[in-house]
């Protein structure tokens, strides 16, 4: 029988890393083995040469990288020769690519996967990650956070020199400086003020 293939999303600051943490906590605290792995896109919080997944509850933990070229299939099973694996969590799912989310459900077949990240960039339209997440996975969970109007937050509205945009990159790896969690109506009052700005 095979495990399943969880993904845990929300917007920036919803405590995702955080949830991600505790989750390898409770394995750990049963005598179980996590492979934690984050994508090589998100070097926030690395520090020394380790790299890291941190919360900005100030959890944090070592963990494996993946490159958007590497096998979580081939990582895996490293990891697993090396230490033994009951459970893989990935952090910033969002940023994998459509071939290794097909991996992490192959995975399914040995262990569970847990994986949390972004649902959506900062247009509101779904990372590639998060896609292939949403078709594969057994289970979808969303963690709820809030707008500064009260209502729930569901865009990871981008700043840049204290305007909303909705042009640039999609991928900009930024902190609280870079990115305002809001509702749809807040964000969209924000792109407004910013473009009346610009005239």
């Amino acid at each position: 029988m095979s495990s399943r293939l969880y993904f845990k999303y929300g917007t920036m600051g919803s405590s995702k890393s955080a949830q991600a943490l505790m989750a390898k906590f409770n394995y750990e605290q049963k005598g179980m083995v996590v492979m934690l792995v984050k994508p090589s896109l998100d070097n926030r919080g690395d520090g020394d040469g380790q790299p890291m997944v941190r919360s900005r509850i100030g959890l944090s933990s070592p963990c494996e990288i993946i490159r958007p070229e590497d096998s979580f299939v081939e990582l895996f099973d490293k990891f697993k020769a090396e230490n033994g694996c009951d459970c893989v969590i990935v952090d910033e799912a969002q940023f994998c690519t459509t071939k290794q989310v097909d991996e992490l459900k192959l995975l399914t077949k040995q262990v569970p996967v847990l994986c949390y990240g972004l649902l959506n960039n900062f247009r509101c339209q779904l990372f590639e990650g998060s896609k292939r997440l949403v078709e594969l996975s057994d289970s979808l969970q969303e963690i709820k956070s809030v707008c500064r109007c009260g209502r729930k937050s569901t865009v990871n509205a981008r700043f840049i020199n204290g305007k909303c945009v909705d042009d640039g990159p999609v991928v900009f790896i930024g902190g609280d400086e870079s990115y305002e969690n809001m509702c749809y109506w807040c964000w969209q009052d924000e792109l407004k003020k910013a473009r009346e700005s610009d005239k």
